[in-house]
């Protein structure tokens, strides 16, 4: 599937920057910033669910190391 990605010409200095850096096409250092966003965002996700079940589940433990 193609896709065209309009860019403001600070985003395109950017994108250059970063695809320099990593030394990849602008192409991948697209591809490759869209792989790691989602991937911290599903780390994040995953571990905010984790935490409110570790909360649900101990509730009441906490609640007495907290008096």
């Amino acid at each position: 599937m193609a896709m065209t990605l309009r860019l403001t010409p600070d985003d395109e200095r950017a994108l250059a920057q970063l695809a320099e850096a990593q030394g990849v096409s602008k192409q991948e250092a697209t591809v490759r910033a869209i792989h790691e966003a989602a991937s911290r965002r599903l780390r994040r996700d995953t571990v905010t669910a984790l935490s409110a079940s570790a909360r649900e589940r101990y509730a009441d433990l906490l609640d007495r190391l907290g008096q």
